[in-house]
């Protein structure tokens, strides 16, 4: 599939629709989403939807992974600094591995973690065939976080639970800044949760509201 033009066009709607980090805009007009989907969906792989990648999961909307990434960019510890990027990041769903492809052109070492087998393999496959450094998968249960790889400058998630897990908050290291989808009372999908940790504990802000799949416990 030639794909960049249509990538072009992504961009270019991104930046209308208010993305507006030049670091986000360019690790998407560089990472092929039509090879992280189903081949028969890759007409669809630039438009700004969500799609089904198998166990009843999601790629997320290019709109809504550019904006977790753009807020992460804008972690008090990192803004200013776009050398420093993202730090060390941790991924909870790794899914298909798109996402995890953008943010390792952000960031020198990504772990993401995926419950799923079929999708933790899938991911391993797609990565693999892009060549894509500096990340480490990890078949595990994303609730619990990775702390051997810990602490990490940024976190996020791309399943939305109750609320934030302790062991996440735990896993971020002071100064780095946590995005997560949670449910929020009256709200029938998710709002963003942004956390940032500071020296005095954690600050949280609430963000737009989104629509994820169902953060959950244990492997399979």
């Amino acid at each position: 599939m030639a794909s960049d033009a249509v990538r072009a066009r992504m961009v270019a709607r991104l930046a209308g629709q208010g993305i507006a980090d030049a670091r986000v805009l360019r690790a998407i007009a560089t990472v092929e989403r039509h090879r992280f989907v189903d081949s028969a969906l890759v007409n669809q792989a630039y438009e700004d939807t969500s799609l089904p990648i198998g166990l009843g999961q999601t790629i997320s909307k290019p709109n809504v992974v550019a904006r977790m990434i753009e807020l992460l960019l804008g972690a008090p510890a990192l803004a200013g600094k776009p050398g420093d990027k993202l730090g060390r990041v941790l991924e909870i769903g790794t899914g298909c591995g798109y996402q995890t492809a953008l943010l390792a052109r952000m960031s020198p070492r990504v772990i993401s973690m995926e419950r799923l087998a079929p999708l933790h393999d899938m991911a391993r496959r797609n990565l693999d065939a892009l060549g894509v450094p500096g990340v480490r998968l990890v078949h595990g249960d994303g609730r619990v976080g990775h702390s051997p790889n810990a602490p990490y400058d940024s976190i996020v998630a791309a399943a939305g639970g109750e609320a934030i897990p302790e062991a996440w908050l735990a896993q971020l290291a002071p100064g780095g800044r946590l995005v997560a989808p949670t449910s929020m009372p009256g709200l029938a999908g998710h709002a963003l949760v942004i956390v940032d940790r500071t020296a005095d504990g954690y600050v949280k802000q609430i963000g737009e509201s989104v629509t994820f799949v169902p953060l959950k416990s244990g492997i399979g």
